[in-house]
């Protein structure tokens, strides 16, 4: 934090209209923009520089021979000065005057050396850490700055180093008294000065180039951020998608540690990513996570196409050797079937959407551009995928402005794409979501369709090939996109996503045994910008890599690789799920609940409601998101129902039942079904059910009568006199 504020101390300065404490008072025009690009790099800030000059000096003569003497500087001042080649004629005017000065009369008034110089480039440069020190150093040796070193080293001080080369000049002329060299030999020095200065510019435009070749961002290009791919912005204020935190304030939510990971090997840099996709090798002999693509990385941020091994247990990164790879890309997807990742799609630059398939071999780490047959898969970014068995399924995306709501998938044994055909209920158009497999279920959360951010559930049954809107128990997830979905043992995670004033960094838990959903609070979240991050699974650790956000006033935001342990949030979900179990078969679902519907379903939910007796008249109905839904008070029985498992996973298709609910919607009436029926109505409705909600009680009118006799109820309480005295008072 002490470097991020003195950088930021010292580039004000730079960019103010304050003359610095250099003679001239500004930085010098010919390296302007190198300094520039070292400054746009988080690691690394210029505290002095002088690009090269060519020089005068008139300093006083030493005081002493003694040379055990300790030497101190002179001072002096510059009669010439230039950061630009000398012009000859100009230095022999300034030496050779026409009109010689007079001669020094008084004593006192020694005269001074004067030295002709040529001083190279050197600029000094405070860095983060010695790491990056070290490579700065290194890059500058390697474009001819020979004497580069780390100047200022160690525990608890400033890490600086200098960046300079040898080709110096420094020739005494006589003094200002008498100048002991001709006009000859002076035009001969300004001669080899000029000679130096261009090789130092020479150096100079060499080292620039070396540091964008290594990852340093050209200022000019500082806003090379994609835009057009930063859908991220767009629900930073959303208002129209369901927020039920406001309506359920749900179980106790506990902390649940989270530990960067401490990066060895490769730079951390290259994990700063967002975009790109990751895959997990969970072998006996093998634990790591592969990681392909995305935008960011070391230095200038810009679509990569590394791949990357990350071992968790030690925190070790390496580069992955290989002959050829994709293009640089992010918004792809990664696969794994087997031994190899399968990499599908992505955006390429703007204006190029990409459709193709590569292949990673994990065992030889080389890869192989497949050549796909069968049906014509449109080209697509933001997509998700998840793979079972030999095949990849993919869904939604985004070509250009159009989204997409195909499901294709890809027999990896054949490489033959398929599209599966839409019946029956299907997702609508959506990108930026997320999905995972889950024995023979796809499982989709989340998004957006262009209007408003989403929070749906959807299972995908590969079997049937069919699609259900899932409704289940518990705080239900708030609506977001461009987070990340994980499976571990039976219950399928979601964490991270947009938008981030909707506090979507907590990970949030469906069990799948029990159909319940939960969130544990995670320490520390508030740091962490988890947007289009990657989120893996090794053994009982949650590996999350990358994620950020960009910004046009702060920059651009990456956050760190970080682990969590899932065993203990499977236990305390065991635990909750064990007590709320508990709780129901004591006091047999007494808390109150309520159930929520679209408007347009409201009149048929409530007749529903109604005619089975589970709509709680002592309970008002309330509507919720400015009228977008409405809610109502149901009865015990209802709440019962809702959590006999049989009914959850009862699938009505193809039978009598699911005939009648096809046909309520044509004029039949909710009398002529059967409860089980107008059960998965309502969830076909998209009904869904909260408990512990506190719903006002409705107000029951109240007869003149009614309140007379509890009037004089309690005055006959406040006297002591029997209840009896109540049958003598008139009954109208």
């Amino acid at each position: 934090m002490e470097f991020e504020k003195r950088k930021a101390a010292t580039l004000a300065s730079i960019r103010s209209s304050v003359t610095d404490k250099s003679p001239k008072g500004f930085l010098d025009e010919p390296i302007l923009h190198l300094l520039e690009t070292i400054n746009h790099h988080p690691s690394y800030f210029t505290t002095s520089s002088c690009s090269g000059r060519i020089s005068i000096l008139s300093q006083p003569k030493p005081q002493s021979t003694n040379p055990s003497t300790k030497k101190k500087a002179r001072g002096g001042s510059w009669l010439y000065i230039t950061h630009d080649p000398a012009d000859p004629e100009s230095v022999l005017h300034l030496l050779f005057p026409p009109h010689p000065p007079t001669q020094i009369t008084d004593p006192l008034d020694q005269p001074s050396e004067l030295v002709f110089r040529f001083e190279p480039l050197i600029i000094a440069i405070e860095c983060k850490d010695v790491r990056s020190a070290q490579f700065l150093v290194a890059t500058a040796i390697s474009a001819g700055f020979r004497e580069s070193g780390i100047t200022c080293c160690g525990e608890g001080k400033r890490v600086i180093i200098a960046i300079r080369c040898s080709i110096r000049m420094e020739v005494p002329l006589g003094d200002t008294g008498k100048v002991m060299v001709s006009r000859e030999y002076v035009r001969f020095l300004v001669d080899v000065a000029n000679e130096k200065m261009v090789a130092n510019r020479k150096r100079t435009d060499g080292f620039g180039l070396a540091l964008l070749s290594n990852g340093f961002k050209n200022p000019d290009d500082a806003n090379d951020v994609d835009e057009d791919d930063n859908f991220e912005k767009l629900a930073g204020n959303d208002e129209s998608s369901i927020n039920n935190g406001d309506l359920l304030p749900g179980p106790h939510q506990d902390l649940m540690p989270l530990s960067t990971i401490s990066i060895t090997g490769e730079s951390v840099e290259k994990l700063h990513l967002w975009g790109h996709a990751a895959c997990t090798i969970d072998k006996t002999d093998r634990k790591e996570v592969i990681v392909f693509g995305g935008f960011g990385g070391f230095g200038r941020h810009a679509r990569r196409n590394e791949s990357m091994l990350l071992d968790p247990s030690c925190g070790t990164l390496k580069l992955v050797a290989v002959s050829e790879s994709p293009s640089p890309r992010l918004g792809h997807t990664a696969s794994m079937v087997g031994d190899c990742m399968f990499v599908i799609g992505g955006r390429a630059d703007p204006l190029n959407i990409l459709n193709d398939v590569w292949m990673l071999d994990i065992s030889t780490c080389e890869w192989s551009s497949q050549r796909c047959i069968g049906c014509e898969v449109p080209p697509r970014h933001r997509h998700a995928a998840a793979s079972i068995g030999s095949n990849v399924y993919i869904f939604g995306g985004l070509n250009q402005d159009k989204i997409l709501s195909s499901l294709h998938f890809l027999d990896t044994k054949n490489l033959q794409w398929k599209e599966i055909e839409q019946r029956g209920p299907w997702p609508c158009a959506r990108h930026s979501h997320d999905m995972v497999a889950y024995e023979s279920q796809l499982f989709m959360f989340g998004g957006y369709n262009g209007e408003k951010v989403l929070d749906d559930l959807y299972s995908f049954d590969v079997q049937s090939c069919s699609w259900k809107l899932e409704m289940v128990s518990g705080k239900w997830p708030q609506a977001r996109f461009s987070h990340s979905m994980f499976v571990y043992k039976h219950v399928i995670g979601i964490i991270g996503g947009c938008p981030v004033s909707r506090n979507c960094h907590d990970l949030v838990l469906l069990d799948l045994k029990h159909r319940l959903w939960r969130s544990v609070r995670l320490d520390f979240m508030n740091k962490e910008l988890l947007v289009r991050s990657t989120a893996s699974v090794i053994g009982d650790d949650l590996i999350v890599i990358g994620g950020g956000a960009a910004c046009y006033a702060f920059g651009t935001k990456f956050s760190e690789p970080v682990k969590i342990n899932l065993l203990q949030s499977l236990t305390m979900s065991e635990n909750d799920v064990e007590a709320s179990i508990e709780v129901k078969t004591e006091a047999s679902l007494s808390q109150p609940c309520v159930i929520q519907l679209e408007r347009k379903y409201a009149k048929l939910g409530k007749d529903i409601l109604k005619n089975f007796g589970w709509l709680d008249l002592e309970r008002k109905v309330y509507s919720h998101e400015k009228g977008l839904y409405i809610c109502f008070p149901v009865t015990e029985k209802l709440s019962a129902l809702f959590h006999e498992k049989q009914l959850l996973d009862k699938d009505l298709e193809g039978s009598e039942d699911n005939h009648l609910t096809s046909q309520l919607t044509k004029g039949l009436s909710p009398k002529e079904i059967s409860s089980s029926v107008a059960l998965n109505l309502l969830k076909e409705l998209g009904a869904r059910k909260f408990t512990n909600v506190a719903v006002e009680a409705k107000k029951v009118a109240k007869s003149p009568l009614q309140r007379m006799k509890e009037a004089v109820t309690s005055i006959l309480k406040q006297k002591g006199l029997p209840e009896e005295l109540l049958d003598e008072l008139p009954q109208k």
